[in-house]
């Protein structure tokens, strides 16, 4: 597995050698930040089920200025790890392991926490709740008004146009891998 484009381009991430994890294609990677283009640049990122980091290191490669990785497998934490020193992004990086809905449970603490751009989530294909997913990240103070949120899932499963203050913006299928967009309403 290699980056795609950026100043990685070409460098290679290390992959796993267990069947559980199942890192997004060159080929999805590659349709993903096409669509998203010159809206990378200089973004905060939140890269839920990071597995090997591949998106992340791909929006890093690409101009973005921060990634957040969440990953609860300590295996992969360790891969994500290596992936990210080969690439030299360790100041850019932070790598959090604990699971997706876990850190976004909403925290006492009283300082305010990250406003991230772009929120993108390959939870596992066999992952049924991603509606609950859609509608915690819907309700976030840590995602941007602005902010576009990218789930990668089984094409077969369907997604409802609106969840709470998110709309569908846009539905790009690949083979079995569908890239779903959704868009916070106005005003929200």
């Amino acid at each position: 597995m290699r980056v795609v484009a950026g100043t990685q381009k070409g460098r290679r991430l290390k992959t796993p050698q267990t069947l559980h994890l199942r890192p997004t294609s060159a080929r999805v990677r590659e349709a993903l930040f096409s669509i998203l283009s010159e809206r990378v640049k200089g973004t905060q990122w939140l890269d839920l089920y990071a597995g090997t980091g591949a998106v992340g290191i791909e929006a890093l490669s690409r101009g973005a200025e921060h990634v957040v990785f969440i990953e609860p497998d300590l295996s992969s934490i360790r891969i994500l790890r290596e992936n990210i020193g080969r690439c030299s992004y360790t100041q850019n990086s932070t790598v959090i392991n604990c699971e997706a809905r876990e850190f976004l449970r909403p925290s006492g603490a009283s300082e305010s926490p990250p406003l991230f751009d772009i929120v993108f989530a390959d939870p596992p294909y066999h992952e049924t709740d991603l509606e609950h997913l859609l509608s915690t990240l819907s309700g976030s103070s840590q995602v941007s008004s602005q902010g576009l949120i990218i789930l990668e899932h089984f094409s077969k499963t369907l997604l409802p146009e609106r969840i709470g203050n998110l709309h569908r913006s846009r539905q790009s299928r690949y083979g079995d891998t569908t890239l779903t967009f959704f868009s916070f309403a106005q005003g929200h």
